[in-house]
């Protein structure tokens, strides 16, 4: 493959995640080159599948994207080469890495999902619907940051997926309401907390923060178990991983610090706070080399 093709080809996916999700970029950036250009690829991926649904004009034009998607999957899988930088990037993290391709099916499920989007009825059904869309992110990433990774690793990058999901849900309450017609909280949660004027209205009352902070304890329980299992992850991606685990989760705090208000604004974590999340993420880390705990 001519290598200076293959480079521009990552330079395009590292401008999606960057332009995209500077969290991740943030974090994923302090990998080793190669596995930070494997990083970018898979998200340009998963950027390009949420496109095709949250930006097409119709549902019939979202219907055919995504169709088109599945079909260029099922070349790549049986070993064609498509014409895109993305692609062909994936083509060679695929051959460097083994990615597990059924994730990716995953994946494009879950954006299925929202083309035909139906409000979750219970707690399971948000959180089956986020395997998909986000558990399978942390399955796709598994084989490059973590050399050997078993079933429990598989689990838990699983389970990290499903706690960033909820996070973007609880982040994006008011603008999934206003510009999608979304509700993402699951009925049986809006109805224990009766909190469906309040998201309608875009006013966070003391309802509508309860149920908030339910989910969001869900969540951090996640995170916790997570921050737990680094260990196990190759030692140059150990940072990274945490580091993208922690500023997401600050985003919750974030929320907290704004008075609950996610209904008429987002909510991010600032430069100045990754920087001493950052810090913390060292620290835990020198802390399990030594053997202590937090």
């Amino acid at each position: 493959m001519d290598r200076n093709k293959l480079n521009k080809d990552y330079e395009y996916c590292q401008k999606v995640i960057k332009q995209h999700s500077k969290s991740f970029y943030y974090a994923f950036k302090e990998l080793p080159a190669e596995d930070a250009n494997a990083v970018y690829a898979v998200y340009a991926f998963c950027r390009f599948a949420d496109d095709v649904v949250d930006e097409a004009e119709s549902i019939e034009q979202s219907i055919s994207g995504l169709n088109r998607l599945k079909e260029d999957l099922k070349r790549f899988a049986a070993g064609a080469e498509i014409n895109h930088p993305m692609w062909r990037a994936l083509r060679d993290v695929h051959t460097r890495y083994s990615l597990d391709l059924e994730m990716f099916t995953w994946q494009l499920a879950g954006q299925e999902q929202d083309i035909n989007f139906r409000q979750p009825d219970t707690l399971a059904d948000l959180i089956d619907y986020s395997v998909k869309v986000a558990g399978s992110v942390g399955r796709m990433l598994l084989p490059i940051l973590a050399r050997h990774p078993n079933e429990a690793m598989k689990k838990e990058a699983e389970q990290l997926g499903v706690a960033m999901q909820i996070t973007n849900i609880l982040r994006d309450v008011g603008e999934d309401y206003r510009e999608h017609q979304r509700i993402y909280i699951p009925v049986e949660v809006v109805e224990k907390y009766g909190c469906a004027r309040a998201i309608e209205e875009g006013k966070a009352n003391s309802a509508f923060i309860e149920m908030w902070e339910y989910l969001a304890c869900y969540a951090e329980d996640i995170y916790d178990k997570f921050y737990h299992s680094i260990k196990y992850y190759n030692k140059e991606g150990q940072l990274p991983l945490l580091l993208s685990a922690m500023v997401y989760r600050a985003i919750l705090d974030e929320v907290r610090a704004n008075q609950y208000d996610c209904l008429t604004c987002r909510n991010k974590v600032s430069l100045a706070n990754k920087l001493m999340i950052r810090n913390r993420a060292v620290t835990y880390l020198s802390g399990l080399q030594k053997g202590e705990t937090l």
